[in-house]
């Protein structure tokens, strides 16, 4: 998440399909009836699991899970009805009795949850934080399979104060940041400055059905393969992804532009300047692609938000309207989250340097912007729970690529890029930690850098 901050609109990015090729370009039309129905009728049929009897008190992110959804959005009201079914596989190496699924309507949206369904079984589903904790009813073995239904009502905020903005309707433009329940795992919402709360495994296939009670455009993670002749339903997937982020406006426009076979795409709305979006997006997109490797998707999607800081999601990223003098420095940064947390994933929560650190030095690099921390030199190994406001930025983001830089320095350009272009390359699509980041580097130079250069700062590792 960039440093930034304004308070009239953000931007957002859509990421397109890691290593498979995205849906068709035109989206057929659906018809619109029963659309609605229940009131969006159900996200999959129930179907009979493999749930046994007895309980393990185990839950685990380590699952193959794929999700499809339907999404109501009253534009008037702010009020969303989410109707979703995951599909999981245990691929955990042991049997789990729960699922932990993510979204932060739970602490942002008044959320009013319908009973969960496992199986087509009616389960006790609780609301923990930003959790809701999914009780099986049973065991699921190694290799099984169930699925869960989680239908939910909330509504959007006004404001852009605190956290709202992820989860707010406000300047012309709604988001929704993190609104579909996601294998997870609990973690506390709170904390003393803006550092992601997150940690999610990748999904190989995710489709959402859009209904609005009136005509929207929408800039989604996913890439539209349907819509209905009036408008009013469009359908998304994609593949590959962590999250699912969904922006809407009445009257977004877009621009696009093709950078080394990859369509960058902006939206924004009347008064922004769009083209100004869009270069910033496609010229740190072809500069970081140069530096990590490929991207992997068939499409970027840079969006304007409704306000608060700039934020990445999966092929898509938030950069706040108003922003003019670091517009390129917000873009860069979001978009080279698309490598750290996107493609490679990490608990952003308890290790925020694998994914920030990383982010911002590429950034900074591409555009030579390097700069002194403006607080005193600090731990790199804490959660984000253990910075305050002030010295957050300044010690994980400043201090923690600088840190970086200097591990350049010393194993020179050519080795260290290639270090990291090989840790993309080796991880993408998984979840990794600071310690293989930083063993990465180590085992591409001769030099012992984690005794001379990573001990003092990272004493939780080494």
């Amino acid at each position: 998440m960039a440093r930034v901050r304004t308070f009239v609109a953000a931007a957002v990015l859509a990421v397109a399909v890691v290593g498979l090729p995205s849906p068709a370009a035109s989206p057929v039309v659906v018809a619109s009836a029963g659309v609605a129905a229940s009131p969006l009728g159900s996200a999959s049929p129930p179907r009979a699991g493999a749930i046994v009897p007895g309980s393990v008190g185990r839950s685990s992110l380590n699952l193959d899970a794929t999700y499809r959804a339907n999404l109501k959005l009253t534009w008037a009201t702010r009020a969303i009805w989410v109707d979703s079914t995951v599909t999981i596989r245990n691929t955990s190496g042991g049997p789990i009795d729960r699922v932990e699924l993510n979204t932060i309507a739970a602490r942002l949206g008044d959320i009013r949850l319908r009973p969960v369904i496992v199986d087509g079984t009616s389960v006790a589903a609780t609301i923990s934080d930003q959790t809701i904790v999914v009780p099986l009813g049973g065991v699921l073995p190694t290799g099984a399979e169930t699925q869960i239904r989680v239908r939910f009502s909330a509504r959007l905020r006004t404001g852009l104060g605190g956290s709202d903005w992820l989860f707010s309707r406000a300047n012309g433009i709604a988001d929704l940041y993190r609104w579909l329940p996601w294998v997870s795992r609990r973690i506390a919402f709170d904390r003393p400055n803006h550092g992601d709360p997150f940690e999610t495994p990748t999904s190989s296939f995710v489709r959402v059905r859009i209904v609005t009670d009136r005509r929207l455009v929408l800039a989604t993670t996913g890439d539209r393969v349907a819509v209905s002749a009036g408008g009013l339903t469009q359908v998304f997937e994609a593949r590959g992804v962590r999250d699912f982020t969904v922006t809407a406006a009445v009257d977004f426009r877009t621009v696009s532009r093709n950078v080394g076979g990859t369509t960058v795409r902006a939206w924004y709305r009347p008064g922004t300047n769009g083209a100004a979006l869009l270069d910033a997006a496609a010229d740190a997109f072809a500069a970081l692609q140069s530096r990590l490797g490929p991207y992997g998707y068939d499409t970027f999607k840079v969006v304007q938000s409704a306000g608060g800081f700039g934020m990445e999601s999966p092929e898509l990223i938030w950069i706040p309207t108003g922003t003019t003098t670091n517009l390129r420095y917000q873009a860069a940064h979001e978009t080279a989250h698309q490598w750290f947390y996107g493609i490679v994933g990490n608990d952003q929560a308890e290790e925020p340097f694998t994914d920030e650190a990383a982010a911002d030095f590429v950034a900074r690099s591409a555009l030579g912007l390097h700069r002194a921390s403006r607080c005193p030199a600090g731990r790199l190994d804490r959660s984000i729970y253990g910075y305050s406001a002030r010295c957050y930025v300044e010690t994980v983001y400043i201090q923690g690529g600088n840190l970086l830089d200097e591990a350049r320095r010393r194993m020179g350009s050519t080795a260290f890029w290639g270090a990291l272009r090989g840790y993309v390359a080796v991880h993408r699509g998984g979840i990794t930690t600071t310690a293989t980041l930083l063993q990465a580097l180590d085992d591409a130079t001769p030099l012992d850098l984690g005794a001379t250069l990573f001990a003092p700062r990272f004493p939780r590792i080494y």
